[in-house]
């Protein structure tokens, strides 16, 4: 016979082995989210660095939504220049930079030498720097299409090339120079300006020569056209691109090469266990996902936080790969 007492111990038993049940079954569960790391070890405080252009703050805005909703992180946000960014994740101040455009030599002291800056692979969007000018100057000046046709042209834009901002990969003087071209370098100051320069010339229906690049949102917003520099070829491969390297104009005498776009890490960061630094490591990014968030921030004026959440609500499978 059963007593009530026995019959208590009895449920009380199967409610406990039913809850530990349901505690397995909700840890399977947020495993297979991908939000945890293998250590178990909290997320805790990330900070990236958002580069002074729109494609930037798309990938770190996508990047924020992930680490704050999928693994709970603090997330902070640096705004340092391409080169200055170094020793900000040298001294652990910058855990990441997700969008690096190939500084050679900073990678050399930084990751070769010092060994206190990390690299976290490509991002997938693979960046490519030219000349360029609006499509209606190309309608009407098709011997443009490549550099030679600027010679004795150069009239046309004023004898000016719009350069780019600064702390750019650049080497538009050495071009002029190395090429004989009579232009005259000139400096607007960081991206904004450049394309308040460029794009009031497009508007006015005048004809502008700048450094310009890709991916960039403002490339469905305006019909460009590129003036091609010399092909790269198996007699000019040494050929360089940063001319922040100096020596010889002739040296930076071809085409900019196609540009694997890179993440880097703080090594403090890399080493920290975080599951943040995993997720990133797995992070990858279409320039169709770039720009299209970019265009959402920069075009359309929605906030950073919105179109980064929008994003990753649109692209679930994408962001489920990054967490596993």
């Amino acid at each position: 016979m059963i007593t009530h007492r026995k019959l208590w111990a009895v449920l009380t038993a199967l409610m406990l082995a039913l809850a530990v049940a349901a505690c397995g079954e909700s840890k399977d569960d947020d495993d297979s989210g991908g939000g945890q790391s293998a250590s178990g070890k909290d997320c805790g405080k990330v900070v990236l660095n958002e580069q002074a252009w729109a494609g930037s703050t798309a990938n770190t805005y996508i990047a924020k939504n992930v680490l704050e909703e999928k693994l709970g992180c603090q997330v902070e946000i640096t705004k340092l220049a391409e080169i200055p960014v170094f020793q900000a994740m040298a001294d652990g101040k910058t855990d990441a930079v997700l969008e690096d455009w190939q500084h050679v030599d900073q990678y050399e002291q930084y990751i070769d030498k010092a060994g206190t800056v990390v690299q976290g692979g490509p991002l997938g969007v693979e960046g490519h720097i030219g000349w360029f000018i609006p499509q209606f100057v190309m309608d009407d000046h098709p011997e443009f299409k490549t550099w030679e046709g600027l010679k004795g042209e150069e009239d046309v834009f004023n004898n000016e090339f719009l350069g780019g901002d600064p702390s750019y990969v650049q080497k538009d003087k050495e071009l002029i120079k190395a090429l004989g071209l009579d232009l005259k370098h000139v400096t607007a100051g960081a991206e904004p300006a450049q394309v308040a320069r460029w794009s009031q010339a497009y508007k006015q229906k005048k004809p502008v020569l700048f450094y310009w690049y890709t991916p960039q949102y403002l490339n469905q917003e305006y019909d460009l056209a590129e003036v091609k520099l010399p092909p790269r070829t198996d007699a000019n491969k040494d050929c360089k691109d940063d001319a922040k390297e100096g020596g010889d104009p002739e040296q930076y005498k071809c085409e900019y090469d196609v540009t694997i776009i890179n993440k880097l890490f703080s090594k403090k960061f890399a080493d920290s266990g975080s599951p943040a630094y995993d997720v990133l490591k797995k992070m990858k990014l279409t320039n169709e996902d770039q720009e299209q968030v970019a265009k959402a921030i920069a075009g359309d004026k929605q906030d950073p936080e919105e179109a980064g959440a929008d994003w990753v609500k649109d692209n679930q499978d994408k962001v489920d790969a990054w967490l596993q």
